[in-house]
């Protein structure tokens, strides 16, 4: 069921998360593909090591192949299981069913604690419990800001994309936008679904929501340019992710429209483009610092009992603007695959 079209009122207690990523950098980028495990030991450049006792963490996400953005998350993780002397196994697969599969491995190896992504959180609800069951604390990040505590994780980490999404919206008011498309790129995805209606009521003027299937990204293109030629007054695209972004630069460039451009989360590429003005700004969620925060939070919990957020409020990582005013700060650590 798609809840975030009907955020319900709630008030987010943002947690800051102090000390949590002293400037530990994952040395390469690793890429994953759908489903697929692997095991990483540490091999991170980092001021020291924990001398805790070895554990094993899986992560397990709702990343479709080839979505770098994914491999921001996953260097944050890789830098905090080589601080904490753990194990990482990282897996993902972007349909729920075969998710949930994949937490069930988990289970079924033993873990010492999960950190999963709850993208489709139906399909989550029972592995999650299973996991607990069995004794293994899990914790939350990137998607299910409104299901973490319902399912009894012990933690999320992340923005909270409906206000992230109201915030983009008033946003473009600012700019004198008067017709927006936000692009989805897969539909049923609570987050993505919650930033267009957080968009839609933040902004003043009309929205239209466009789904695009975001693992053909030559289809993202076309499509894209096929509405912004059905639909000349659409003077703003709103895309939900750095690699789409870029591709909807060429959509708008294929359509001749004088559509501007901006974007929910970044990359080394999207930089570049803030810098020579052919995107507005982007919202930043800092996948890195998911990624660290959720392992260090399995680890500082076994090791010290710790709970960031006491287990009522999430640790907001977002949202954060970056446009022109602050894009050369952003840029340095960008070049190196961390922000």
């Amino acid at each position: 069921m798609d809840r975030s079209s009907h955020p319900r009122s709630r008030r987010i207690v943002p947690v800051v998360a102090a000390a949590a990523a002293a400037a530990l950098l994952v040395a390469g980028c690793s890429s994953n593909s759908g489903g697929k495990q692997t095991e990483e030991s540490g091999n991170a450049v980092s001021a020291g090591k924990a001398d805790t006792p070895r554990m094993t963490v899986a992560m397990i996400t709702h990343a479709a192949p080839g979505d770098t953005f994914w491999d921001t998350i996953r260097k944050g993780a890789e830098a905090a299981a080589a601080k904490d002397n753990v194990k990482l196994i990282y897996s993902s697969d972007p349909s729920g069913p075969n998710q949930a599969n994949l937490v069930q491995n988990a289970i079924d190896q033993k873990v010492d604690g999960i950190a999963v992504t709850l993208a489709k959180p139906d399909a989550m609800k029972s592995v999650v419990a299973r996991a607990k069951k069995a004794g293994i604390p899990v914790v939350g990040f990137n998607g299910g800001v409104d299901d973490w505590k319902d399912q009894g994780l012990l933690e999320y980490f992340g923005q909270d994309e409906y206000i992230a999404g109201k915030a983009f919206g008033e946003r473009l008011n600012d700019r004198g936008v008067k017709h927006d498309v936000c692009v989805i790129m897969e539909q049923g995805h609570v987050a993505l679904e919650a930033r267009c209606k957080g968009v839609k009521d933040g902004f003043k003027g009309k929205t239209d929501v466009l789904y695009v299937n975001g693992t053909d990204m030559p289809s993202v293109q076309s499509t894209i340019t096929a509405k912004l030629k059905q639909d000349s007054s659409i003077d703003q695209v709103v895309t939900l992710g750095a690699p789409f972004a870029m591709t909807a630069v060429k959509s708008i460039a294929d359509a001749g429209s004088d559509a501007r451009l901006a974007t929910f989360d970044l990359n080394k590429d999207l930089v570049g483009a803030i810098q020579d003005g052919d995107i507005q700004f982007a919202v930043d969620q800092q996948p890195y610092l998911q990624g660290y925060l959720s392992v260090d939070a399995i680890w500082l919990y076994k090791t010290n009992g710790n709970n960031s957020g006491g287990g009522v409020a999430p640790v907001l990582t977002g949202p954060a603007f970056v446009d022109k005013s602050n894009i050369d700060t952003i840029a340095k650590f960008a070049a190196k695959g961390t922000r």
